[in-house]
């Protein structure tokens, strides 16, 4: 499995019993506490591993960081936020590259296995699917605006980035109990951008009800405060290129938090509808603080409805 599905990995059978997965992601610092961006960084990477059904092993450290201009203990505290969390999902940090560059970078290469008949891939929803996402929406603004001083750090410290900088691995781990036809994690195209790969990727129609959808605190104030991305234009762009409707009313921040680009987001995962409700049950009941229903997938023209 390459490019063909626009999916979170690569997958390459090995035998009957066993795959590797490979993917790499790296990004620049969401927020300054260099910590909380090595532990961010390393859980959206490592997020698509557990995307595709499968267990992370080892990973290498993707690195750039401008050495004569910042401190080396704050490339340690980055290198540290990363390595711990790595060893919280229960893989090993093997290595790495770096390299000087004018701002810090901060990502990993990441392997996992997964028996190859039991791969998911964001592709394989099914028309009366239901449609289940386990984290909020929204951390794209907050960013903005903790860096234009609209936003306290500590309020995002405290009520947002423990939400941010967990793995997925509970959630996939309690997923995979239940007929999952198919999975990917939110990330930079936003919560729209990523339900139109899976209408683009089962040929049907995503049907999203805005209410349902679980937003970050303080999320929706920003964009009250005019607080943006410079990722939302384009990512209304991508939506609208296929067939896109809102049949709500929704004021234009709303509309917004639509396309805001997420780090580290959660799970979208498709299963039939009869199930939905025992998944978000399960998740909460293993600690998976947010799981909703957010849509489901109906047989018409591929596309996306907003209701």
């Amino acid at each position: 499995m390459g490019i063909e599905t626009a999916d979170d990995a690569a997958v390459y059978t090995l035998s009957d019993e066993m795959a590797m997965i490979n993917t790499v992601d790296f990004i620049t610092p969401p927020v300054d506490d260099p910590y909380w961006f090595g532990q961010i960084s390393a859980a959206n990477s490592i997020s698509d591993i557990y995307s595709m059904g499968g267990k992370p092993l080892t990973a290498l450290n993707v690195v750039m960081f401008p050495s004569k201009q910042l401190d080396m203990g704050i490339l340690h505290d980055i290198l540290r936020g990363g390595h711990d969390k790595v060893v919280e999902a229960g893989a090993c940090l093997v290595g790495g590259h770096t390299v000087d560059d004018e701002e810090p970078k901060y990502g990993l290469c990441v392997n996992g296995i997964v028996d190859p008949k039991k791969v998911i891939t964001n592709a394989g929803s099914k028309p009366g699917d239901a449609l289940v996402l386990t984290k909020p929406i929204g951390s794209g603004v907050l960013f903005n605006a903790v860096r234009s001083g609209k936003l306290p750090f500590k309020d995002l410290e405290n009520d947002v980035l423990p939400v941010l900088a967990s793995l997925n691995d509970i959630a996939i781990t309690t997923a995979l109990k239940f007929d999952v036809h198919a999975c990917t994690d939110i990330t930079g195209f936003g919560i729209l951008g990523h339900l139109l790969e899976i209408s683009l990727g089962c040929d049907a129609r995503v049907v999203v009800d805005f209410k349902a959808l679980p937003i970050y605190p303080y999320a929706l104030e920003m964009y009250k405060k005019g607080e943006t991305t410079g990722s939302n234009k384009g990512n209304r762009q991508m939506v609208q290129t296929h067939s896109f409707e809102i049949q709500t009313s929704l004021s234009k921040q709303e509309e917004a938090l639509l396309f805001d680009p997420q780090t580290s987001g959660g799970l979208l995962l498709s299963i039939p509808d009869s199930q939905s409700d025992d998944l978000i049950k399960a998740l909460k009941t293993h600690g998976v603080t947010v799981a909703e229903k957010i849509g489901h997938v109906v047989a018409e023209a591929v596309g996306i409805s907003v209701v």
